[in-house]
């Protein structure tokens, strides 16, 4: 029954079983709490200077102001 809806379902029943019946809310909760990866979320000036960097090196081609007749 590996891999079908009916066998999740034994499965899941199996973990609240020996684990608890909030089983999944304490993986869950696990999960959430183990990310710390920052990134530019924790350095607003580092996400600032990299933004200008990118578009400074844009690869549009800039547009000359058309010649009026």
């Amino acid at each position: 029954m590996a891999g079908t809806k009916a066998g999740g379902m034994k499965a899941a029943q199996t973990n609240k079983t020996k684990h608890g019946s909030d089983f999944y809310a304490k993986i869950g909760a696990k999960g959430g709490k183990l990310g710390h990866t920052g990134g530019f979320a924790a350095n607003p000036e580092l996400a600032r200077i990299a933004g200008r960097k990118g578009g400074l090196i844009s690869r549009r081609t800039k547009k000359t102001a058309a010649k009026t007749a």
